[in-house]
């Protein structure tokens, strides 16, 4: 969660060691220095008052007060896409609107779809759509925090972010995105937000239509299928099974350090399952007292875990993708993500090997939805709704959920579409690796937003780094 100007200084340091809001804690220092100083000079590229190199993540191209929810008349978000795609014979000569839309790079799927994405929308609405991919969504939450410090407030570089939990509610408390578009969308209906709160809720905070829903996922968990039956044991079906699986097969199982999102999101797993009688409390903003109720059943569980981890626990992974390396080289038998398709593609790619297997945990699957925000200082916002209109389409939210191209489950509800519609849906041959989606699972909220940075600094209070 972002903080005030008073405690920035004094969390810095601790905070820049946490990776995924080190950036974040950067960008407000740098924010703050640019614009006290005065020395500000305009970026001919971006129209950004600083070297915007320092803080640029696009070139890095590594490898997830209550709205107005009734649905929008289709004229009026019709007209958006006609003011974007009508072009007179005078337009026609000139480049098309360009939207860049940050999102992380570290995914083939995901830069695969969005370059049909691209395609899609040039073809339909003569719109140009730039994939900045990002190996931390933190540095576009930062650039747009500098740009606004410095009095950038038309001329953004970054119009689209993919973001969700403490980057929106960073970007919600600086005024950083446009309130109240995403009304605008004809397909946004399709989400039926008035019958389900998950569309216009992000980590427990009120969307007041910045961000528009993207994409569903949880958490699950795979294996090497023959290490369990050389090892004549099963992999652990519960968060204490887990741990009992670990103790008799020490050094196959690991969690990365929770500056990395996959990391944090076991931890907050873990926090949640083993807190059955106060769950309610992570989903209300987080006090000291009600972090201090919740640790000592999460310190007990780690404090026993660790030792039985890759490495003994001294050493963990700083990455969620060295995780998957490690279970395709053989070094770690169970593993987990966040992305259920990430596996059978993985397998497909001979990244992984044949005999893993999917499933999700019997005592509850951490599970959000991911949004994608449009910024307030955006210069071609008409466009990028469009882009985002385009997104929730059927068509497009359909062929973002095949397992063959990134497997994200849609957020559209399909008695909300037509019998056509729904055909696009229709299930594929399921692959023997995949999450069998037949099997009822217990989804688990993530908690309030503000649980995320203390569990962070607990942990590294108590563990330190370990890598």
């Amino acid at each position: 969660m972002p903080r005030n100007s008073a405690l920035v200084s004094t969390k810095a340091a601790c905070l820049r060691r946490f990776g995924k809001f080190s950036r974040l804690v950067k960008g407000l220092a740098l924010a703050s220095a640019v614009f006290s100083s005065q020395l500000i000079t305009a970026s001919h590229s971006f129209a950004v008052p600083f070297d915007i190199a320092s803080v640029d993540s696009s070139i890095v191209d590594v490898s997830g007060n209550e709205i107005q929810s009734q649905p929008q008349s289709p004229t009026r978000a019709s007209t958006v896409l006609k003011r974007t795609s009508a072009q007179s014979p005078k337009d026609d000569t000139q480049s098309k609107p360009l939207v860049r839309f940050h999102a992380w790079g570290g995914s083939a799927q995901v830069n695969g779809y969005l370059q049909w994405v691209a395609a899609q929308v040039s073809q339909r609405f003569n719109i140009e759509l730039q994939h900045v991919k990002l190996a931390d969504t933190s540095d576009a939450v930062s650039r747009v925090l500098a740009e606004k410090a410095a009095g950038n407030h038309d001329n953004g570089s970054v119009d689209l972010i993919w973001i969700n939990g403490e980057n929106f509610a960073a970007m919600k408390k600086h005024n950083l995105l446009a309130k109240d578009w995403v009304k605008e969308l004809d397909h946004f209906a399709l989400t039926r937000p008035e019958k389900n709160s998950a569309m216009v809720t992000d980590f427990g905070e009120p969307t007041l239509g910045m961000e528009a829903p993207w994409g569903k996922a949880s958490m699950v968990f795979y294996y090497r299928s023959a290490h369990m039956k050389a090892l004549g044991t099963a992999p652990g079906q519960t968060i204490n099974e887990l741990l009992r699986f670990s103790q008799k097969a020490p050094g196959r199982f690991t969690y990365p350090v929770p500056s990395d999102y996959l990391g944090i999101s076991f931890i907050k797993y873990a926090a949640i399952a083993l807190n059955g009688d106060k769950q309610s409390l992570f989903y209300q903003p987080v006090t000291e007292s009600s972090l201090q109720a919740v640790l000592p059943a999460l310190w007990a569980y780690l404090d026993q875990l660790h030792p039985t981890m890759w490495q003994q626990g001294k050493y963990m992974l700083r990455q969620a993708s060295q995780l998957q390396r490690l279970v395709g080289t053989g070094e770690l038998t169970l593993a987990f993500s966040f992305t259920a398709a990430e596996i059978p593609s993985a397998v497909n790619r001979f990244d992984l090997p044949d005999d893993v297997r999917t499933y999700a945990m019997q005592d509850g699957s951490l599970a959000n939805v991911h949004f994608v925000g449009l910024t307030y200082n955006s210069k071609n916002k008409t466009a990028a709704k469009t882009v985002v209109n385009f997104l929730l389409s059927p068509e497009a939210q359909a062929e973002k959920q095949k397992l063959t191209v990134w497997g994200d489950d849609t957020v559209l509800d399909m008695a909300s579409l037509t019998q056509a519609q729904a055909m696009l849906f229709k299930d594929e041959a399921v692959h023997k690796s995949a999450l069998d989606k037949s099997q009822s699972a217990v989804l688990l909220a993530e908690p309030h937003a503000s649980w995320t940075d203390k569990l962070r600094e607990a942990w590294y209070e108590r563990y330190g780094a370990r890598y």
